[in-house]
């Protein structure tokens, strides 16, 4: 194997998969949320719940929409790149993604178009029902994906044939705990970076006195006080996993706690097994990673700590502009946390692909260093641009908030363009 179309082949599998993820967890948490405020919604039928709903929604749509595109492009690159992947294993972890594309692209597709357009066509129950199926197919397709990565982390359920893997126990795939653990540690990661979401895009409304005070009020009120518990969540999921290390990847846990004498011997260890190699993940990148997700915990939980406290406070929400101009600045942080948590994950099991049964240098395809050349500028610029475009496109309507007519939700039965919706506005309140 070209050591060049290794490193590239490399680098472009993190550039998009991570790339890919950054739009998963927004996605994912903002869906659970505005479920959750269309139930109220529902059940209120008060006009400020109903443009929470919209408003939100709105942003969870624009993200959902070009993230599906993202993830389009990290197939075709994931196929193109690690044949020797597929053909190895591809019979055990290959299923799990099947299923998650059938569940993401025609059950959560099907039922996010159904309450994209059903405002106003469905019942009002149907369609808070459509919503509830296109969270909850979200939380199955993240399952799935991580059902797949948890396999390639710590492998179980299948058996050698041929020289390659076949699946022997599918319970074992669906219940393995590498899965379970980085499923509630992702889960409770996107609710937390919709917190800070949500409570950021607050923040900067209320910055600048805006007049839907009473709305971007309420809505950095649900940001923070999501963000507290979910933080806390991802943080036992975190442990959980942290523990666990030491017995599903030793070499991993040796190299985050820098135990240079429990590195060389799982080192000889790993010679004596499977033959000569370097067995040692990169110590920058594990160590790095893990340092950086740790300290962003920390400085989240002091964000999310104080902020419970400051939101009980309703001269404080509206009023505190230095909060208002942290939380704004505080948004990156969850996404910070997840990329380099990923880093970790990934680059700490090296040099495995499937850990203890295939390298990554034995997985890639056999491709020309100025195949891999192109391929990696292609999709970089393909990522860069669908990053810069759903960039844009939620802060422009982040920006404009929530009174403009139109957009989703929008009644367009009605008699005519200045006829206007009762629920594009609420009167007008002094701040």
């Amino acid at each position: 194997m070209n050591p060049d179309v290794l490193d590239l082949a490399r680098l472009q599998f993190a550039l998009t998969a991570g790339g890919h993820f950054l739009f998963v967890a927004l996605t994912l948490g903002l869906a659970t949320v505005v479920a959750v405020l269309q139930t109220k919604a529902t059940v209120s039928r008060k006009p400020l719940d109903a443009r929470l709903v919209r408003f939100w929604g709105q942003l969870y749509v624009i993200n959902y929409a070009v993230g599906i595109v993202t993830g389009i492009v990290m197939e075709f690159q994931f196929g193109m790149s690690w044949s020797g992947l597929t053909h190895y294993a591809g019979n055990v972890f290959g299923a799990s993604l099947a299923v998650e594309t059938i569940v993401a692209f025609f059950v959560e597709s099907t039922f996010l178009g159904l309450w994209i357009f059903g405002w106003h066509r469905l019942n009002r129950w149907a369609h808070l029902a459509a919503i509830w199926v296109v969270t909850l197919t979200a939380y199955l397709s993240a399952y799935w994906i991580l059902v797949s990565n948890g396999f390639l982390n710590h492998p179980v359920g299948h058996r050698a044939e041929n020289g390659m893997l076949v699946l022997d126990d599918p319970v074992a795939v669906l219940t393995n705990p590498s899965a379970l653990l980085a499923f509630g540690h992702v889960v409770a990661g996107a609710l937390l970076t919709a917190g800070f979401f949500m409570a950021g895009v607050s923040a900067y409304h209320l910055f600048r006195r805006s007049p839907e005070w009473e709305f971007f009020g309420r809505s950095l009120r649900i940001g923070v006080f999501v963000s507290f518990p979910a933080l806390m969540v991802t943080a036992v999921f975190g442990g959980l996993q942290f523990s666990a290390l030491s017995t599903f990847q030793p070499m991993k846990s040796a190299v985050f706690g820098g135990k240079t004498a429990e590195i060389a011997r799982i080192q000889a260890d790993m010679v004596t097994r499977f033959g000569p190699g370097d067995y040692v993940p990169s110590i920058g990148w594990t160590r790095g990673a893990g340092l950086i997700m740790l300290i962003c915990f920390a400085l989240m939980m002091y964000f999310t700590f104080a902020g419970v406290i400051l939101a009980f406070f309703r001269t404080v929400v509206f009023r505190f502009r230095l909060w208002h101009l942290a939380l704004m600045a505080a948004v990156p942080l969850p996404y910070l946390a997840m990329i380099s948590g990923w880093v970790f994950r990934e680059a700490g099991r090296q040099p495995w692909v499937v850990y203890g049964l295939l390298k990554t240098e034995d997985a890639v395809s056999g491709l020309s260093p100025g195949q891999m050349r192109l391929s990696l500028a292609v999709f970089t610029t393909l990522f860069v641009l669908l990053a810069v475009l759903n960039a844009w496109l939620l802060a422009r309507h982040a920006r404009r908030g929530p009174v403009a007519s139109g957009g989703l939700g929008h009644d367009d039965r009605r008699g005519g363009p200045d006829e206007p919706d009762p629920a594009d506005a609420l009167p007008a309140a002094r701040y």
